[in-house]
């Protein structure tokens, strides 16, 4: 008995001075930082507890403490052991510590995900059938697989197992990087989603409602007037009242946020009643007959709409309105109330001074007219150097002297003239007027006011007899105009600007080249000129006989073959060869029709024209144009708030 005792213990001394032997041997290649003598101690009591079989192999805490690095793989590379020391951290005697060879759990940073340690060791059992594992715990707890690491003699399957190691922490960040990416995968087309469908909010159309029930009201239309449905009372009321519901609910709208509540029920509604429809008539060539004849009537009426559109407008453009009108009125009282002394403006001596600017302006319009002058003097270096001659009719000669008598502008001298003072001005001297006062003549232009019409005031529109230098009633000056005076026309009698940048400014537009006298004589892709701003050379006037020449054409023109309106025609012939080019920076044209000029050219311009129906008094004139000429109007004065006359 006493001798089985005894092999048992000493097979069981075996068993555990081995793996210590074993152990020691990989720390032989580095120093510890305690004393080795320590060491020897500690294994002799080892040892003699085994011998003497007190060894108690339950787990309990022992006076002595094994101090064994945590959290390290060792190698026999010598030259790598200073590398893996750093930063090692060695129990204090006393403590009680469970010291497991690469045990992870001791990294704060670790994840809680599965075990790394545990992929590494599982894959070596399953390639390493020959290996076992071994637990060092100085507290005696039992041997667990999974806390452990194969500790084969074979010194390359340590290596291979710190290899293996190396490959579980990098499969475990592969693992946790393509997670990651997942995630961020997901976010982004997440992400990517709610940005398409915003997008697709923001590009929604503001009226797209409207849009869908003006089509809904087309579609109960067309199936209003097919038999089918015809046939059928019931549907007929109902589509019949959708209609009037949806277009009640329309009224006026021009975008969703116009549209009532209610608007989505209507088109609910109105789409349940479709869909029965549809259900009846279900002859797509009747309704696509339908919707072409539809389509014919409404291009016939957009036609008649355009062309009622183009006489309203030119109605309206030549319509004062009623502010303007009771201007001439409220001035021509004041006029006639002042005495002789009175009613003269000053500076009457500077008339024919030949020194000085003298600028001639055509109109029957007072507030155009006070704008010109104005725009003009605002722009002057010495404003006594410029005359202003404006010829005017009977019906405003007074208000018109009313006007600059109470708002002389500056230093400026002003002569106002009546047309029917002008008494060589008759129809023996000029041929437009004897054709003006024909019974052919009054009827084309008169047809339906001949017996109203009275000749001699109608038809005597001072701003079309211009045969002089003028500024036309239509423009505003933004720049000082003193320079074209010293402009050398090179014997030219008018000093103009080209207006070769739009197809109907050329002269087969305005005359008819079928007519052997314009075709032998001029070229139909020869430029137009601008007029409403022009340097006329009078002593190439007088020298070229230019009022001859004017009125031989109009002789030709009686039975208006040549052309057949405006005073522009006529021009562009009598001019002829004897206008000079002037840069387009003087006179920028076309504020009075079109609205898309460009803001360069206009703010650099020195007369800016409202040419076209849309005339900077009228209603109908463009909004972003008409504060260039608001601004020389004093909308604060007496006479413009009794005639209620505001910007």
């Amino acid at each position: 008995m006493v001798v089985t005792r005894n092999i048992v213990l000493l097979l069981l001394s075996i068993t555990f001075v081995a793996p210590i032997v074993l152990y020691t041997d990989r720390f032989g290649t580095f120093k510890y930082p305690f004393a080795e003598q320590e060491f020897i101690d500690a294994v002799t009591a080892f040892v003699s507890a085994a011998d003497s079989g007190h060894l108690n192999l339950l787990p309990q805490e022992t006076s002595t403490v094994f101090k064994e690095p945590i959290g390290l793989v060792y190698t026999e590379d010598a030259a790598n052991t200073k590398n893996l020391l750093h930063g090692l951290h060695f129990a204090k005697p006393g403590e009680h510590v469970s010291a497991r060879v690469l045990s992870a759990t001791k990294d704060e940073g670790q994840t809680k995900g599965e075990n790394p340690i545990k992929l590494v060791t599982d894959g070596i059992n399953q390639g390493n059938q020959n290996s076992y594992l071994v637990k060092a715990d100085i507290t005696g707890d039992s041997v667990n697989g999974e806390d452990a690491i194969d500790v084969d003699d074979n010194d390359g399957k340590l290596a291979k197992s710190s290899d293996a190691s190396d490959l579980a922490s990098e499969t475990m960040d592969t693992k946790q990087e393509q997670q990651h990416i997942k995630s961020s995968s997901q976010v982004t087309q997440k992400g990517s989603k709610l940005s398409e469908a915003d997008k697709h909010i923001d590009q929604t159309p503001p009226d797209a409602r409207v849009r869908y029930l003006k089509d809904q009201l087309i579609q109960a239309r067309v199936y209003l007037s097919l038999q089918a449905v015809r046939n059928n009372p019931h549907l007929t009321r109902e589509l019949r009242l959708r209609v009037k519901e949806v277009s009640r609910t329309l009224g006026d709208a021009s975008k969703d946020s116009d549209l009532p509540r209610n608007a989505n029920e209507r088109m609910k509604a109105m789409e349940q009643t479709l869909m029965k429809g549809r259900q009846i008539q279900n002859d797509c060539a009747a309704a696509v007959k339908k919707l072409r004849a539809m389509l014919h009537s409404t291009e016939e009426q957009l036609h008649v709409h355009k062309k009622q559109t183009l006489f309203l407008t030119q109605l309206t453009a030549k319509t004062l309105p009623k502010g303007l009108h009771c201007l001439p009125l409220r001035l021509t009282t004041e006029y006639y109330s002042l005495n002789t002394s009175q009613q003269q403006l000053p500076n009457q001596q500077k008339l024919e001074n030949p020194r000085l600017y003298h600028y001639a302006i055509f109109s029957d319009n007072i507030l155009a007219t006070a704008v010109v002058v104005n725009s003009t003097v605002a722009h002057a270096k010495d404003t006594s150097n410029h005359v202003f001659h404006i010829v005017t009719d009977r019906l405003n000669y007074a208000a018109m002297r009313m006007w600059f008598l109470v708002n002389p502008p500056k230093k400026a001298t002003i002569q106002v003239q009546n047309i029917e003072d002008f008494t060589w001005l008759n129809s023996s001297y000029s041929p437009v007027l004897k054709q003006l006062g024909s019974p052919s003549m009054v009827d084309f232009y008169f047809k339906t006011h001949r017996a109203s019409s009275d000749s001699n005031l109608k038809f005597r529109n001072p701003k079309y007899l211009s045969k002089v230098l003028f500024l036309d009633d239509d423009i505003v000056v933004q720049k000082d105009l003193t320079g074209l005076w010293s402009i050398d026309l090179k014997g030219n009698v008018n000093g103009a600007v080209e207006t070769c940048g739009e197809r109907f400014h050329r002269f087969d537009r305005y005359l008819n080249f079928s007519n052997p006298h314009i075709a032998k004589n001029f070229d139909p892709r020869a430029c137009g000129w601008a007029y409403g701003m022009n340097v006329f050379d009078l002593v190439q006037w007088k020298r070229q006989n230019i009022t001859e020449v004017y009125h031989n054409w109009q002789k030709l023109n009686h039975d208006r073959q040549l052309w057949k309106l405006g005073t522009l025609p006529p021009g562009l012939i009598t001019f002829w060869k004897r206008t000079f080019q002037l840069n387009r920076s003087w006179h920028v044209l076309g504020l009075g029709y079109n609205p898309n000029i460009n803001q360069k050219e206009i703010e650099r311009a020195a007369v800016i024209h409202y040419n076209g129906n849309m005339k900077p008094w009228l209603e109908i004139s463009f909004p972003k144009f008409r504060g260039y000429w608001t601004k020389y109007v004093d909308y604060d004065l007496v006479y413009l708030r009794e005639c209620n006359i505001n910007p």
